[in-house]
């Protein structure tokens, strides 16, 4: 028989025996909740399920070590330990499943996330930060396997940062850096390469983070013999364990179902990683998955008899049932009866979350069917539009697609008619698309006076006799105001600390501001970005480094799918205000070109993209960035470095605005907008125009997300009557974006005299040197032909063919 661990020096047995079986009653409600769960998904309520039943008596263990100030970064098996920290109710569970959009009712995401996503909530209503040191703090889980890895890096860094750096305003975040990041991961999502590197930067971090590797031996259907080096990935991390003369992990091993080790387990790794900042890696063996994967499909098919037999006698919620009752805690008798009391709980609080979720929907649909019926009544198409009202009216649990879907298409019938009633329909749709389409819209970025783009330019001023120095000079120079006005400011990529960047623009802070602050790290840009998630979750303001634009495809997944989603995906709950530094534009090289923007802008939406055409908007950009809420990426111009700006007397004051267009010359012939270090190109060959009567207006987009918020291209264009986006990257990038911006949201199609022109690079990525770069990307010749070509089309005689 086991024993039973003493987890604190004054607690009675009697104490105890009342906390298992609280415990138990835990783990049968959450099992219970997986079993209806299941079912409701089958009878189609619920779209789609993905449950933790089997893992319920490690969680139980681990939430007992976990707590407040803590955080968690895990994965859409962890309900039970949700459940245990008092973060999750049935109700609440079964709102996540049928997708409810009340963010009170539904609390994890609103239905923007399928059930089993979990999180809770760090922002008050007006976006300020709540006290993460008095609750459990779980940061915003996502479905890409392995992808909660990199921001579990993060969030145990900060706690390290916390310790140890001072004069940082931290009395919302930690105590004394106490507080340790606790991951869960399941054993087939640690053959993912987030996994191995997370593991890997945390052991060189030496950061108080607890891993845990659920262990059921299956990843849907496939077997870890198939996933893992010795079917056993602590064995394989053995390299990693701590000795008395190197750093390392400390590696735990424990089986899923033994209880009193579990807490024992737990306790110990806690302790660890609290005190000695530490990771701790735990291996939780030999756990089962009693329902399989997920809804879509059963396990029976790949598992045998003997598996599935081994699998019902290992269940952990029936072995701790058995420990329970050798150890005389509770009788048989009494756990059947808190059984059958539960299931009756979960079974009623089911029911009413259900009827909570459709009374709404029942309501829109009893209002849509009244104003078909009087529609139709006055309609001569009676009969198609009193069709589409007995249907709907057939349709006892309707969705608002199946409501709204019925109203449109009445709509059609009543297009040449004029009456109240097509009127009260046609207000009646658009009401509720005003009222419902921000549950599944809002808050893709801060919708709060921090929003980024409320902070209002503030344009560099200079001496009399300003003086000239080399770009790079006024990035460091504000980066050390950054670092010096900014304690909870920090940075760190590849060659960001010693060397103070490739570029110099980090020039000697290491040695002024300190190692953590200023830090150097591995080649490995997606826990890079995690570890820049994951502080910035937790109050601090992490600028994350990537050496060079393209760089940023290694982490793009991880931006996509975490950065760019957090404050969406909680619905305005949490935030991650992460700068993301990178440098490109005009880069020579296949691997070193820079110019993959449109495929950026088409995955991040929800970061800002900024694109400075020197460095004095650069650092304007990153002084704006700290003043708000936003995640954002600044892609400083890599050829711009050791150009000369003047040097502003107001540096740590600039701001430059977000989503604001800058017209850099004035004309009145053609429209010509770029970025980056092509629009320095652009400028030149602007004046070169003017030798053959062409006066362009050139424009600087300065941010490509968000973009003209102001519409003033589309002034330009009303007064030019011609367009042209002249871009680095291929055909069909971010000059498609551009000018589908110009030409559907701001309507410029109607002031267009002539075709609309993308002039961009080939299709190809550039070649290496200096006529790679000229025959691959547009040039000073290329930007000029163009043009001419424009206005040789307009008035041939004035402007005769150039070739």
């Amino acid at each position: 028989m086991q024993t039973i661990p003493n987890l604190k020096n004054d607690i009675s047995f009697d104490d105890f025996k009342t906390e298992v079986i609280n415990d138990y009653k835990i783990a049968v409600k959450s099992r219970e909740c997986s079993l209806l769960g299941r079912r409701e998904v089958l009878t189609g309520k619920a779209k789609f399920g993905i449950f933790g039943d089997g893992k319920e008596v490690p969680q139980l263990a681990m939430a007992k070590a976990f707590l407040k100030g803590d955080w968690r970064s895990g994965y859409y098996r962890d309900q039970t330990f949700m459940m245990a920290i008092g973060e999750l109710s049935i109700e609440q569970f079964f709102a996540g499943l049928y997708a409810n959009t009340d963010l009170e009712l539904e609390p994890m995401s609103a239905g923007r996330q399928m059930g089993g996503h979990f999180v809770t909530h760090s922002l008050n209503e007006d976006g300020s930060w709540k006290d993460l040191t008095k609750q459990y703090n779980s940061s915003p889980d996502i479905s890409p396997t392995a992808g909660q890895m990199p921001r579990l890096l993060g969030l145990a860094q900060a706690s390290k940062i916390f310790r140890n750096v001072d004069n940082i305003n931290a009395s919302n975040f930690t105590v004394n850096g106490n507080e340790v990041a606790w991951g869960t991961i399941g054993n087939a999502s640690t053959s993912e390469g987030l996994f191995f590197e997370t593991i890997n930067a945390a052991g060189v971090l030496q950061v108080p983070m607890v891993i845990s590797v659920w262990d059921d031996e299956y990843g849907i259907s496939v077997h870890a013999k198939h996933q893992t080096t010795k079917e056993n990935i602590s064995e394989i991390l053995k390299g990693f364990q701590r000795d008395e003369n190197n750093n390392g992990y400390e590696i735990l091993r424990v089986k899923g179902w033994d209880y009193a080790n579990l807490v024992e387990t737990y306790q110990e790794a806690s302790k660890i990683a609290r005190e000695e900042h530490v990771p701790v890696l735990i291996h939780v063996l030999e756990l089962t998955q009693p329902q399989g994967h997920s809804t879509s499909g059963s396990h029976e098919r790949y598992k045998s008899p003997q598996r599935l037999e081994w699998e019902n006698q290992h269940d952990c919620n029936l072995k701790m049932r058995e420990w329970i009752i050798e150890s005389g805690i509770a009788t048989n008798e009494t756990l059947s009866e808190i059984e059958r009391t539960i299931k009756r709980e979960v079974r009623e609080a089911k029911k009413n979350a259900w009827n909570i979720f459709l009374k709404p929907i029942i309501k829109e649909k009893q209002e849509a069917l009244s104003i078909l019926k009087q529609l139709a009544a006055t309609s001569p198409n009676k009969a198609f539009i009193s069709k589409i009202k007995d249907h709907l009216k057939q349709i006892d649990e309707p969705t608002r697609k199946d409501i709204l879907s019925s109203a449109r298409k009445a709509l059609r019938y009543v297009i040449g008619e004029t009456s109240k009633e097509k009127q009260q329909l046609k207000d009646w749709i658009n009401n509720v698309f005003t009222n419902i389409q921000p549950d599944f819209s809002s808050h893709l970025y801060s919708e709060t006076q921090k929003s980024n783009t409320l902070i209002k330019e503030v344009k560099p001023t200079y001496d009399s006799d300003p003086a000239l120095v080399d770009a790079r000079i006024i990035l460091r120079d504000n980066f050390d105001a950054i670092f010096s006005n900014h304690p909870e400011a920090l940075v760190f990529g590849e060659d960001t600390g010693n060397i103070g960047d490739v570029n110099q623009g980090l020039e000697g802070l290491q040695e002024k501001h300190g190692e953590l602050r200023i830090a150097d790290a591995g080649i490995r840009e997606a826990s890079i970005i995690g570890q820049g998630i994951g502080m910035s979750l937790r109050g601090l303001r992490p600028i994350a480094e990537i050496q060079y634009l393209d760089y940023i495809m290694y982490a793009l997944q991880i931006i996509s799918d975490d950065l760019a989603t957090v404050h969406y995906r909680t619905k305005g709950k949490q935030k991650a205000p992460l700068i993301i530094r990178t440098r490109g534009h005009r880069l020579e090289g296949i691997w070193h070109s820079g110019s993959q923007m449109g495929g950026i802008l088409n995955l991040v939406r929800g970061v800002h993209v900024l694109v400075p055409r020197n460095m004095t908007k650069a650092a304007g950009f990153y002084n704006t960035l700290l003043q708000g809420d936003d995640p954002a990426i600044v892609v400083e111009c890599l050829n711009g470095y050791r150009l000369k700006e003047k040097m502003p007397n107001n540096l740590s004051a600039i701001k430059t605005p977000i989503g604001v267009v800058e017209t850099v010359k004035e004309g009145t012939d053609i429209t010509l907008v770029s970025y980056g270090s092509t629009l320095r190109i652009v400028e030149q060959t602007a004046k070169d125009l003017l030798t053959v009567g062409i006066n362009a207006e050139v424009i600087d987009v300065q941010s490509l997300l968000p973009l003209d918020l102001n519409h003033d291209i589309v002034k330009s264009v009303a007064k030019t009557n011609r367009l042209m986006v002249i871009d680095e990257d291929v055909p069909g990038g971010a000059s498609a974006y551009i000018l589908n911006e110009i030409l559907n949201n701001q309507n410029a199609y109607q002031y267009l005299d002539s075709q609309p022109k993308t002039l961009t690079a080939k299709d190809h990525r550039p070649a290496y040197g200096n006529d790679g770069d000229y025959f691959s990307k547009p040039s000073a010749e290329d930007i000029f032909e163009a043009v001419y070509d424009v206005m040789h089309e307009l008035n041939p005689s004035e402007f005769p063919k150039l070739r």
